[in-house]
């Protein structure tokens, strides 16, 4: 793949999901500028979660290059979603899901189809953990796409008032792993 720069043809670099190390920590807090930028979260934020649970912490990367791209997971509560921009101390142990914190990409990632790879492997790495269910908070009305990744809107009381807190788009969203 190509993109035009300036007229002459440049080769874009091999991306794909790795790891999250510390040392990624500030390129992933600048993409949650670009790509949240009325959800503020700092890069102590990620930091925390990375910290809590790095199997769940993925960047999008050529190699150990810069990111152009993240995902943020981490077990928590049904019907829950954390408060923005907050640390968490320990795993709640009344966790009940795998819960989708972020993912994001930097413009120049967009449109490669990049998101499928890494939803997918979380989810089959969840699944096999004995986690029942992917949720997440859909902001930027984002619904639609991760509807095609399998997520269905929840309603709930629990949720209605937290959801206030992320903007009139937001839908908090499930996607059933164990039948």
């Amino acid at each position: 793949m190509a993109v035009p720069e300036g007229g002459v043809q440049q080769r874009l670099p091999r991306l794909s999901w790795r790891a999250m190390t510390a040392a990624d920590l500030d390129a992933v807090a600048a993409i949650a500028v670009i790509g949240f930028p009325d959800h503020f979260e700092g890069r102590d934020c990620f930091e925390n979660r990375l910290m809590l649970n790095p199997s769940g912490c993925f960047v999008l990367a050529d190699g150990s290059g810069e990111p152009k791209g993240y995902m943020v997971a981490y077990p928590w509560r049904t019907d829950s979603a954390p408060a923005l921009n907050t640390l968490i101390e320990v795993i709640p142990k009344d966790a009940a899901v795998m819960y989708l914190h972020d993912l994001a990409l930097h413009p120049e990632a967009r449109g490669g189809g990049y998101p499928r790879a890494v939803v997918e492997q979380l989810a089959s790495s969840a699944r096999a953990a004995g986690w029942p269910a992917l949720a997440l908070v859909a902001v930027n009305d984002a619904a639609p796409f991760w509807a095609r990744h399998g997520f269905v809107v929840r309603e709930t009381p629990e949720m209605a008032a937290k959801l206030t807190s992320y903007g009139s788009d937001a839908r908090y969203m499930v996607r059933r792993l164990q039948s």
